[in-house]
């Protein structure tokens, strides 16, 4: 069974700094793209980066494009999204997804999800 779970969240100011995780188990990790999505209040959930295992290629959103960095460690099946520069608008819960066909930036192309984690920016 594959699983998603994420940690890292939490309150963090304007400017500041936060590293989320995803823990990742049940699959061969150089398969799939593992991707982060967020979802607002009120809003859709929309794509903000995402890593293919199997080259490591990455690729952002453009509202989060040179503010977050997304990484991977083999060994350990984890993920991480390392978030500068915190804006408000970065409050959302933030989801990880996995896919083994897909496009790891389409969100219907995703087949497993994590249950998510709140980050909240304070102005």
């Amino acid at each position: 069974e594959i699983q998603l779970v994420e940690s890292g969240g939490g309150l963090a100011q304007a400017g500041g700094s936060l590293r989320l995780s995803c823990a990742a188990s049940g699959f061969t990790w150089d398969d799939y793209g593992i991707g982060w999505f967020r979802q607002a209040p009120g809003k859709e959930r929309e794509w903000v980066s995402c890593i293919n295992n199997n080259d490591g290629s990455t690729s952002y959103a453009e509202s989060v494009e040179g503010r977050f960095t997304i990484s991977s460690d083999k060994a350990k099946n984890t993920v991480y999204l390392q978030m500068d520069n915190l804006k408000v608008e970065d409050t959302a819960v933030y989801y990880c997804a996995a896919t083994g066909w897909g496009v790891c930036r389409i969100l219907s192309h995703m087949d497993h999800w994590g249950k998510g984690t709140q980050v909240t920016v304070s102005s």
